[in-house]
């Protein structure tokens, strides 16, 4: 994301839809009115509710806060798996305590990074991300709630772990930027895959292949705003109001109407995060 790059204009709205991944926090909010600022952009293009998600213990409070700042916010908490090696007892407790607010609808993004070990100073191990894994993965069965996955490069590993604890019964991949082997063997396990604007980026060939195999009730549609903001935008900041773009580029991929595809994706992400 280059800060040089002016926003994106809003787009034609498409309703009704709900941003199941986004970080108000990195986005510029900092308050109730920051928040609502954000949130009424969004509303205004159709995309009347938000998923803000955490990646550090401040995020996760921030993000508590925003969802009860905002009945159109809704939160995720976790730490984020190149951050697992502060996951000490009094971190754990901390998050449990925020995971088990009403307005918390998924343990997350916690999963496997397996790009930044060893390019990122202070990274968490990959023994450390293991570790900080299956404990999200306990929590979320243990408080009944959608676990929310990150993954990079950890295609295999991400399927054994959740194969070795059971996983919950519902499980997100955040952001699914891999292949049709990957998109199958998810499907069959009965995850549901949340797409964002990587989809509609030139180089993203397999990722398209991918999401040609997805039923809706599996698919879910997301930002990661500030991040990943779609083709023809790419590099600029994102936001929330930036959603209808990316849906309509899927909906392209898919051969399908773009307020079928908005519909369908609400409905499943509603069942997903019990809204």
């Amino acid at each position: 994301m280059s800060k040089d790059r002016p926003a994106p204009d809003a787009p034609e709205p498409l309703s009704p839809l709900i941003d199941a991944h986004t970080h108000l926090d990195a986005c510029g909010a900092h308050d109730a009115a920051t928040v609502a600022e954000i949130v009424d952009r969004a509303e205004a293009v159709g995309v009347g509710r938000v998923v803000t998600v955490a990646d550090d213990l401040d995020a996760a409070r921030f993000a508590v806060d925003a969802a009860n700042w905002d009945s159109r916010v809704y939160a995720a908490v976790a730490i984020h798996p190149t951050r697992a090696n502060v996951l000490d007892a009094d971190t754990r407790a901390e998050i449990e305590r925020l995971a088990s607010n009403p307005r918390v609808v998924a343990v997350g993004e916690t999963g496997l990074d397996l790009y930044w070990p060893g390019k990122l100073e202070g990274c968490a191990t990959i023994e450390e991300q293991v570790d900080g894994f299956r404990w999200h993965i306990d929590l979320a069965k243990r408080l009944g709630k959608t676990l929310m996955i990150h993954n990079r490069e950890a295609d295999q590993d991400l399927l054994r772990v959740l194969h070795e604890e059971g996983a919950p019964e519902t499980v997100v991949f955040h952001c699914f930027s891999s292949d049709s082997e990957m998109a199958r063997a998810c499907i069959d396990a009965g995850y549901v895959l949340s797409f964002s604007g990587t989809v509609s980026f030139k180089n993203a060939k397999a990722l398209r292949e991918a999401a040609l195999l997805v039923q809706s009730d599996q698919l879910i549609v997301e930002t990661d705003a500030p991040f990943l903001t779609p083709h023809p935008f790419r590099g600029a900041p994102n936001e929330s109001y930036c959603l209808p773009y990316t849906v309509r580029a899927l909906a392209d991929i898919r051969g399908e109407d773009p307020q079928a595809l908005a519909a369908a994706s609400t409905a499943t992400a509603e069942r997903v995060y019990k809204l």
